[in-house]
Formats: C-alpha cells, structure tokens, sequence
C-alpha cells in the first residue's frame, strides 16, 4: 500500500471562497440601511468590519494585487473607506498608490489627489463595495483630470446594482473580487 501524504494547500479557488465567507461573517449586516446613494436596502456590507481585520485585510491585499496588471505604475484609493485596501495592495505588490480625496481641504495644500501622480501613470483604481458605482466614477474623473489613465476600477464587492454598468457609461472599466451573487447573498 502506497501512503500519499496529506496535501495541505488549499487550491486559490477555495482560498477566494473561503475569503467570501469570511467578507460575509464579518461585515454583512441585515437590516434597513440607507447607501451612500440614498437607496434603501435591506442588508449592508460595513466595509469597516472587514478591512480592519488583519487577517482578512492581508488575504485581500493578496487577490487584488493578482489583479493588477505589470503594466501598472501606481494604485489610488478613495477616501476614507478604500485607503486601508489601496495601502494593504500597494505593499503587497510594491507599488506606490495615492489618496483621492472627496473634497480638498481649505488647508494645507488643498489637493484632491494625495501622494505623487504624473500625468500618463497607468493607475488601478480600489473600491471597497461597489453598488452604483458613483464613487468610483468620480474618483477615476479625478485621476484622468490630472493626466493618469485609468486602467480600471477594482473593488472587494459589487453588490450587482448597477455599478458595473454605471462605471462603463462613464468610460471606464470595473473589475471586482467578489459579485453579490458570488458569495449567496441576495
């Protein structure tokens, strides 16, 4: 008899899955909630829960930054929610990523866009979750104002409300981890 030893890596398929359970056992809340673009919706995904803990944080840093092509020179996170991600990719592949702010401050230096981004950069752009896709449109319209071409938006989770669609319309691309549908929700 032939013992074959115990193969104890997990396939990267199981990892991502495992790592949607984990998304959904941390962050899904049900309830009645009011988004980001004034809809109701019965269940939320906080953000805050999954990306401050480092165990999931890590793992995402991970999947994303397979996602992001060698072609790309710098990622951008918006603020507030998708910093912790853009930071966690940016260390994971080595590259260097700014913040797009919502609103420049009356301080300072009153910028938009945070950290060094010259004109003609290929950029990927972090989403957190993605439901209209309002956001991340006017984040990537912030990045190729000054010059950077977006290669495309990459968010943890598209809650398949319009987003992608959203985000198309608006001449860009979307890419996300994880689909509603993906990780049995909805």
């Amino acid at each position: 008899m032939v013992l074959l030893e115990p193969d104890f890596t997990l396939t990267r398929e199981r990892r991502l899955r495992e790592l949607g359970h984990d998304i959904v056992q941390a962050a899904y809340l049900r309830g009645n909630f009011v988004l980001s673009s004034g809809r109701h919706s019965a269940y939320y995904f906080d953000k805050y829960l999954f990306e401050t803990k480092p165990s999931i944080l890590r793992r995402l840093a991970s999947f994303l930054g397979e996602l992001v092509p060698e072609t790309t020179d710098r990622i951008a996170g918006t603020e507030l929610g998708a910093v912790a991600l853009a930071t966690a990719v940016a260390l994971e592949i080595g590259l260097p990523f700014v913040i797009v702010k919502k609103e420049p401050k009356d301080y300072g230096t009153s910028r938009r866009i945070e950290g060094e981004l010259y004109p003609g950069e290929r950029v990927v752009l972090i989403e957190d979750v993605l439901t209209t896709g309002s956001q991340a449109v006017r984040a990537a319209q912030q990045l190729a104002a000054v010059g950077a071409h977006v290669l495309f938006v990459l968010g943890v989770l598209d809650r398949e409300e319009g987003a992608a669609e959203n985000i198309a319309a608006a001449g860009f691309q979307m890419r996300a981890l994880f689909r509603r549908s993906d990780i049995g929700i909805g």
